[in-house]
């Protein structure tokens, strides 16, 4: 069996002034993916939009309903910061259901990747910074609630705390939330994970690896997950929109393979989101994401 990839196309929506506000991206991903070489599409699993009760195991059904019909207040509606539609709609439940195949995946083969997910700022009432849903939470609280899993390790890398995520689980023991993330940045208000690591702007390379290496093996000896769940954000990146760290392209693949490297080789299955990243060059944006999977892919063939 090849690295299982699980792919869902991206949506176009319109807003008020009569521009569009497009997510190409994800298509784009898929597509440098599969022209490179580096999957093929023995790999790719399509995901199903999942029942309405699981987007309900972490949101309340109150909100679920109001997004899905659009009758969300004005407010709520901007702290969200996408313009609502039934296909954006479509599309946030289908992102759910992805990560929520991308973990059963990975418990059945050890490694498997998202072409999309990490909405770490969503909460149970309310959707903020571009996170509708909390894929990661709700894939999570599913997999506890049928048993497939007795504890869970979230590692999120995002350049902005999983807010959201850290919330949502600050009374569940069986979740621990790790965050690294740079400080001086979005949210405003941060939640308390289980463990914190604030960075300071402008933190390169080196230094945001060894951090890593101080933290992520130790806690994998610590919490013991039957899974663990990646947020590989690439908005650390120096080139980042809204990111305020620097590490490079280099930095970024040489953090994948040290964490999926660091997991696997320990024998714990990892479920990889790409979380944010935001760049006026969109080519490059998403090569940037492509290299979680090119990391998976190679760590893959060696734990094979």
């Amino acid at each position: 069996m090849d690295l299982p990839i699980v792919y869902h196309s991206d949506y176009v929506a319109p807003l008020p002034e009569g521009h569009r506000f497009p997510m190409p991206k994800f298509r784009m991903l898929y597509e440098m993916l599969m022209a490179e070489g580096v999957i093929n599409s023995d790999q790719v699993h399509t995901p199903e939009r999942p029942p309405q009760e699981w987007i309900e195991l972490v949101h309340t059904p109150d909100y679920v309903q109001a997004y899905c019909q659009g009758t969300l207040d004005p407010k709520s509606q901007r702290r969200i910061g996408l313009p609502w539609s039934p296909a954006l709609v479509n599309r946030t439940c289908v992102a759910v259901g992805g990560t929520i195949l991308t973990a059963k995946l990975a418990l059945q083969y050890g490694l498997a990747c998202n072409t999309a997910g990490g909405t770490h700022h969503a909460f149970p009432e309310y959707g903020s910074g571009f996170c509708i849903f909390n894929d990661l939470a709700i894939a999570a609280s599913l997999l506890l609630q049928k048993n497939l899993v007795q504890n869970i390790l979230i590692v999120d890398l995002d350049v902005h705390q999983g807010d959201g995520t850290a919330y949502i689980f600050q009374n569940e023991p069986r979740v621990f939330t790790f965050s690294m993330h740079c400080e001086v940045n979005f949210p405003g208000t941060k939640q308390q994970s289980d463990l914190d690591v604030p960075l300071p702007e402008g933190m390169e390379d080196d230094d945001y690896l060894q951090t890593l290496a101080a933290y992520l093996p130790d806690l994998l000896s610590q919490v013991r997950p039957d899974l663990v769940l990646y947020d590989a954000g690439v908005d650390p990146h120096v080139g980042d929109r809204l990111g305020k760290l620097a590490l490079t392209d280099t930095g970024l693949f040489r953090r994948e393979m040290q964490v999926l490297g660091t997991c696997l080789s320990q024998g714990y299955p990892v479920a990889c989101v790409i979380g944010g990243g935001y760049a006026d060059d969109l080519k490059s944006l998403v090569y940037r994401h492509s290299l979680v999977h090119r990391a998976a892919s190679n760590v893959y063939r060696q734990v094979g």
